[in-house]
């Protein structure tokens, strides 16, 4: 079995002065890198006093399983001779809280508006959204469902 190893710096840069003393008295902000990769500015959502200028890690895993999933689609596509010239997704998820003050995801709906060079690929391509779900690292790392609903446009007719 080959085993890939991913490694990302988090640091905290909220602290106001006097670090965790009370609730109100620091900001979820901080960084995310990974080698010299550019910074994602990253903090908690809104509801738990974040920063809604800065990606919270609730948008950021919608955001791996709806890149994931393109990226492993985009494959597919190419080696099943369906070609795609524009892939766009409003994915969404649901993150549902708990009474101990967690919470965890119920479901992601990735809602991909594909571009194909012709309508006999559609259905081809359509057909290729549960291999590529099935084979996405992120997606099987999930225990919730990750659903799909694309629409298709045909390049000659755009």
């Amino acid at each position: 079995m080959k085993e890939h190893h991913y490694k990302v710096n988090i640091t905290w840069t909220g602290n106001r002065g006097n670090g965790t003393s009370s609730y109100n008295s620091y900001d979820r902000n901080h960084t995310i890198t990974a080698g010299q990769k550019p910074v994602i500015p990253g903090s908690s959502d809104p509801a738990y006093r974040g920063d809604k200028t800065r990606y919270n890690p609730e948008e950021l895993l919608v955001a791996s399983l709806s890149s994931c999933h393109m990226l492993w689609f985009l494959h597919l596509c190419s080696v099943a001779g369906v070609v795609v010239l524009e892939y766009v997704d409003d994915a969404a998820g649901t993150m549902e809280e708990t009474t101990d003050g967690g919470g965890h995801f119920t479901e992601v709906t990735l809602f991909p508006v594909i571009t194909v060079a012709s309508e006999e690929m559609v259905e081809k391509a359509d057909d290729l959204h549960e291999k590529a779900n099935a084979l996405c690292f992120i997606a099987r790392s999930c225990n919730f469902p990750v659903h799909h609903k694309p629409i298709y446009k045909i390049a000659e007719h755009v």
